[in-house]
């Protein structure tokens, strides 16, 4: 069972402490972000990324800012020097569509470029993008890493099991305030990460998709702030 511990509400002490995700035997910081670092294998985790979303809606008529795919790799980019992590694992739906890398500007397919020369590159296929992106890097359908089994879907029945694919957030009341936010949640065996794209929605973990994926006694979420992420407890969730 993981040991993060669980708090009703961040002190001034705990908000300049950098929070520790620990799963499955392992170590994680997560990042306000959205991204998950591995500091053991200098690895940065993120979940559905959703590349060229607002052009592939374009595509269909619905003439949308396609600023997105920028967004999204300037807050990588940031990631990526702030931890100095030498490896990136997508775990899939990095694009919006099966073919929404042939969308990508110069300038941003450039970005993915130089990003896989100064690091290892892995895409995991997900539902958006089942097919290799014909980026630089690894393209695999899963991948088994330091006994963790990294994939896009979540699943009971695997230990150690890290996903995407559901957007998960957490809606609390503290404060007298609603509060509705992306969050990292998980328990002793399955751990989904938020999505990471700046076009991406979310959903409540206590809605019907994460039903039967969670042992609710063991349940730990981690919520994203401004600045950091914060523990919080389960019993603070409300469904609606």
């Amino acid at each position: 069972m993981s040991q993060v511990q669980i708090i009703d509400a961040p002190t001034q002490a705990e908000i300049t402490v950098t929070p520790i995700l620990r799963f499955a035997g392992h170590s994680f910081e997560p990042l306000p972000s959205g991204a998950l670092y591995w500091h053991a294998q200098e690895t940065l985790l993120v979940a559905d990324l959703h590349l060229e979303k607002m052009s592939s809606f374009a595509r269909r008529g619905q003439m949308l800012p396609p600023y997105d795919t920028g967004l999204t790799l300037a807050r990588l980019e940031a990631d990526l020097e702030r931890t100095g992590a030498q490896r990136l694992i997508c775990l899939g739906d990095s694009f919006h569509r099966v073919d929404a890398s042939s969308l990508l500007t110069n300038s941003n397919r450039m970005r993915l470029d130089t990003l896989a020369e100064r690091i290892d590159c892995v895409w995991l296929c997900g539902n958006h993008d089942p097919l290799p992106n014909g980026l630089a890097g690894t393209a695999l359908a899963e991948l088994v890493l330091a006994g963790l089994t990294l994939t896009h879907e979540p699943r009971r029945g695997t230990a150690g099991l890290v996903a995407g694919h559901l957007h998960p957030a957490a809606h609390i009341v503290m404060a007298g305030r609603s509060i509705r936010k992306p969050c990292f949640v998980h328990d002793s065996q399955l751990l989904i990460l938020p999505a990471y794209g700046a076009s991406t929605g979310s959903i409540n973990i206590l809605s019907p998709a994460f039903d039967g994926l969670f042992d609710l006694a063991a349940l730990e979420v981690t919520m994203l702030g401004k600045d950091r992420t914060y523990p919080v407890s389960p019993k603070r969730l409300i469904a609606n």
